[in-house]
């Protein structure tokens, strides 16, 4: 997935390009050449020209080409953009204007050479202002960025402290209803333990922030297993992985928001529709897949992180390495995620 382009302030653009060409078109009232009817056709094609190269390089070049570290496809692409700037201006300078105003820019002895090394001249410093300005808007929009998850940040450590419950009491409590329940109830003795596993997982934390995928595997096994226990022989969801999980490792609680997302959303209790969960480890990455057949009617209340939030942890954990992908026709619902290598 290419680099994303800093989304352009108009206002600032639209002023930098008035105070340029009021300075271009000032200079040729201050040092007419030929005449000043031609000075100002000139200039204006000069300044459509570069506004064009401008606008290649910032807009396509630099944000597809200068963090991705392909650099031969780098200067291949300036090389590009400075011979569409010649044949342009020979275009416009060359050929409209002698057919329409009857007079050329270049005398007619110049030779090709002379031609296209004097508008390489020309045409370096647009690209070498474009990359500045490009590179001044990213910084920027990084940092405004940086502001926002600042915020986030603070924000949900303030909520999560205004409502946390010692999650270690509820696990610890959990373990001992465990040891209680076991000698009466075995099949209420194991919904705990799952239960007491869900929330041991969720306390999990590591110094890379991620997890093994089996363990990410287990979680959503778990999950499963507690719905099926909430409603026996009517609750059908298949589970499969592709490939071997072990040696891989994710985001804890990547998945769980589809999952939910097809509880909520899903039909559960006709075996000839099921859900269809499928994790596959392939040569380019890894991809989960949910199928899903819509329901009528909502089953259950709670609803996750949900996936408008999913996205943007997305964004924030897997930047460039991820497809998320969502597809509704009639009431079939598929929700994908691929993540590259």
């Amino acid at each position: 997935m290419p680099a994303s382009t800093p989304k352009p302030t108009l206002h600032w653009h639209v002023l930098g390009w008035l105070l340029y060409s009021g300075y271009q078109i000032w200079g040729v009232f201050l040092h007419p050449q030929a005449s000043l009817r031609i000075g100002l056709w000139l200039t204006c094609s000069m300044l459509l020209i570069r506004f064009v190269e401008f606008y290649l390089c910032y807009l396509v070049v630099y944000p597809r080409l200068l963090r991705s570290g392909r650099a031969l496809q780098l200067i291949a692409a300036l090389l590009g953009v400075i011979a569409s700037y010649i044949g342009l201006r020979a275009l416009i300078e060359e050929v409209i204007y002698p057919a329409v105003l009857g007079f050329h820019n270049y005398s007619p002895d110049t030779s090709v050479s002379y031609y296209i090394l004097d508008n390489i001249y020309f045409a370096s410093p647009m690209i070498v202002i474009s990359v500045a300005v490009w590179g001044a808007q990213a910084a920027l929009h990084r940092e405004r960025e940086n502001q926002l998850l600042r915020g986030e940040k603070r924000t949900a450590e303030l909520a999560f402290l205004k409502t946390q419950i010692n999650p270690h009491f509820l696990y610890n409590t959990l373990n001992m209803l465990y040891g209680m329940a076991y000698p009466v109830a075995k099949p209420l003795a194991n919904a705990i333990l799952k239960l007491a596993d869900l929330m041991r997982y969720m306390l999990h934390e590591s110094p890379d922030g991620q997890v093994n995928l089996t363990q990410e595997i287990e979680y959503l096994h778990n999950y499963l297993d507690l719905y099926r226990l909430r409603f026996p022989g009517q609750f059908f969801v298949d589970f499969t992985v592709t490939g071997e999980p072990d040696g891989h490792r994710v985001a804890p609680l990547l998945f769980i928001p589809f999952v939910e997302n097809a509880i909520k959303h899903g039909v559960l209790d006709e075996p000839e529709t099921p859900v269809r969960i499928n994790l596959a480890l392939q040569p380019q990455g890894l991809a989960f897949e949910v199928h899903n057949q819509s329901s009528n009617y909502q089953k259950d209340a709670t609803t996750g992180i949900g996936l408008p939030n999913l996205r943007r942890r997305l964004e924030l954990l897997y930047p460039q390495q991820h497809t998320l992908q969502i597809n509704a026709a009639g009431k079939q619902f598929v929700t994908s995620l691929h993540l590259a290598r």
